[in-house]
């Protein structure tokens, strides 16, 4: 390597500010002998020309670029390589990560909207779906009450992918199990029975379309079915006593898990 004056070239932090790369990158490239500078001073310092810096940025272009070292190598070291070639087919992969971008950005957005409406279904699929008496403001005050839990996080990352199609196929899956519990109550399925624990464990695996909920968790959930007007009318409405009958059968299915309903938490 030719010996040089200190004004004769940039070192390599010069060159690194001028490129906008780190002196790591030079160094690397330097040692695997993809650019290296042409000149040293008497003091050691290694020094990159005019023509040093031209193929620097070349590099820093295909790096931008998306290419890998060795297929920058070959571009600017042979002479039969077909530039036109390899850039057009760079050109096809970062078509097709624009792609992946912009879907990921469509799927970021349905998850703030999730996270901030509960449903990303219009007031008329949501009337289809879950029925004319259905209030389509209730997502919204659900979040207001419920935003900052995990289960509405949750809630909200599941109903981000979904469409009219699997919310109907849910609900059509809830129906049933109002259905079976009220046919289970009228014919005299008593609270602990193995038919009543059944149900117990299906109402857990249904509810899981919203968000996991736990023994413990249900339980709750089962005193609220009782105490809540709301859901007391429509428990009742399937069959009278049905929001009682209910939270006594998860009552029973607890304690043979040893939970004590009566000291149950939402955990």
């Amino acid at each position: 390597m030719p010996d040089a004056t200190d004004t004769d070239g940039l070192t390599v932090g010069q060159a690194s500010t001028r490129l906008g790369v780190t002196v790591r990158a030079l160094h690397h490239w330097d040692e695997i002998g993809l650019a290296r500078p042409s000149l040293r001073t008497a003091a050691g310092y290694r020094l990159y020309t005019a023509g040093d810096l031209e193929r620097l940025h070349r590099i820093v272009v295909y790096r931008e670029l998306g290419l890998g070292l060795d297929r920058i190598r070959t571009i600017m070291d042979d002479a039969t390589a077909d530039v036109p070639g390899a850039l057009r087919a760079q050109r096809a992969q970062v078509a097709e990560r624009i792609e992946r971008l912009q879907q990921l950005g469509t799927g970021l957005d349905r998850m703030i909207d999730a996270h901030e409406r509960g449903l990303l279904l219009t007031a008329e699929q949501q009337a289809a779906i879950f029925g004319p008496r259905w209030d389509p403001e209730g997502p919204t005050r659900a979040r207001q009450h419920y935003g900052a839990t995990k289960q509405w996080q949750q809630y909200a990352e599941r109903s981000a992918s979904r469409g009219p199609e699997e919310w109907q196929r849910i609900t059509d899956t809830v129906a049933d199990l109002d259905r079976a519990l009220g046919e289970a109550m009228a014919a005299g399925v008593t609270s602990g029975s193995p038919e009543a624990n059944r149900l117990v464990e299906r109402h857990r695996e249904v509810f899981a379309s919203y968000f996991p909920l736990t023994r413990q968790m249900q339980v709750c959930l089962g005193r609220r079915y009782e105490s809540d007007p709301g859901f007391a009318a429509h428990y009742d409405a399937i069959h009278p006593g049905l929001s009682t009958w209910l939270r006594h059968a998860i009552d029973a299915s607890a304690r043979t898990h040893g939970i004590d309903p009566d000291t149950a938490t939402w955990q």
